[in-house]
């Protein structure tokens, strides 16, 4: 919205300032901040009413958490959400198709994150939520549609292609079947962040962290000089999408602030289905599918986990891990919630910068 301000740069110069992406995604991580900040604690109240005993906790888990956790309500992610889309609207050019496919995904997949929640809440149970093929099926549709519509919009062959780290010129062009792929990394995405939120701030910074890696690769993609410099596949347009990067930074460092232990809110599969989901959709739309697997190989890690222990148990009987998701693993190892919680930050900054490496090293 307020982009529309830099059309009226040749009577008042001070208002070119508005053209800058940089300037708008800074103002978007400060006004998603601040909105967070405002309206958090009557979010935070009106859920605690509305959902009396809170999220349910998983009785076979970690004991600790049937004693500090019961009662915390959840849906949190409506509070990024909101921030998100508030600074999203205010700040970017609304103009700009890869903006609304992007919010498309995360509102997407937060609607049915929220039902998600509201069925788990309703019902009293952590498991007993919305049918998992139904909701899977229901994932893949938005994303195959973003992902069609991506290469409507997108540039030759390019917008049907998978680009290759570390190689110049390499893409393979997948044709019709890049929508399999590109739906496959959205949803992918979604759930893994979905598997990394079970313990206060183990998903949201990663996140943070993960969005701010992908707030400046739209950046260079977007921008011709710096995607000729880099020989990184240059995506006309993709650059607005730091901007809604910025606003999960922002949005992200006012939830954390109510979600720090002892949380006062869960995000819930509201939150992390939709910030997984935009991770995903911005990472096809910049032609980072690959890179987005090491930036966010925290939250593959974590489904990958889930995925062998269930394989593992079906197969042989036996468990791989003590419990899974593997931070769950570390818990039962000994380990305290905050020593899981910042090491695994540690692990997800790490491999944020092995995953920016690959900008340069080609």
């Amino acid at each position: 919205m307020l982009y529309w301000l830099s059309q009226f740069s040749d009577t008042f110069g001070v208002l070119n300032v508005f053209r800058y992406i940089t300037f708008r995604t800074g103002g978007a991580v400060i006004t998603a901040l601040l909105f967070v900040f405002l309206f958090g604690p009557m979010i935070i109240e009106k859920l605690r009413l509305s959902q009396g005993k809170g999220q349910p906790i998983r009785e076979d888990g970690p004991q600790s958490h049937l004693l500090t956790k019961k009662g915390t309500p959840t849906m949190g992610g409506l509070m990024i959400l909101s921030g998100l889309v508030v600074s999203t609207l205010l700040w970017a050019n609304l103009a700009n198709p890869y903006v609304w496919i992007v919010l498309f995904v995360t509102l997407g997949f937060g609607t049915i994150g929220l039902y998600d929640d509201y069925l788990k809440v309703t019902r009293a149970t952590a498991s007993n939520g919305f049918s998992g093929r139904t909701r899977l099926a229901l994932e893949t549709i938005i994303a195959a549609t973003a992902v069609v519509v991506m290469m409507q919009i997108g540039r030759g062959p390019l917008a049907s292609s998978l680009a290759l780290p570390f190689f110049k010129d390499m893409v393979i062009n997948l044709g019709w079947f890049f929508i399999i792929l590109g739906a496959f990394v959205i949803v992918g995405a979604g759930n893994a962040v979905n598997l990394t939120d079970g313990l206060d701030g183990l998903a949201i910074v990663p996140v943070m962290i993960a969005a701010a890696s992908f707030a400046l690769i739209a950046y260079l993609a977007g921008n011709f000089v710096f995607a000729e410099y880099l020989q990184i596949r240059h995506v006309p347009g993709a650059g607005e999408l730091a901007i809604l990067c910025g606003a999960v930074i922002g949005a992200g460092l006012g939830f954390l602030w109510f979600n720090a232990p002892p949380a006062s809110i869960f995000m819930g599969d509201t939150g992390s289905l939709a910030l997984g989901g935009l991770l995903g959709s911005v990472a096809v739309a910049t032609k980072h599918e690959i890179p987005l697997a090491i930036i966010g190989g925290l939250f593959v890690l974590e489904a990958v986990s889930v995925i062998v222990q269930v394989v593992s148990f079906k197969l042989t009987g036996k468990r791989v891990f003590r419990m899974a998701p593997i931070h769950h693993h570390f818990e039962q190892l000994g380990w305290t919630e905050s020593q899981v919680v910042i090491r695994f930050w540690i692990i997800s900054i790490t491999l944020a910068l092995l995953g920016l490496s690959t900008l340069k090293l080609r």
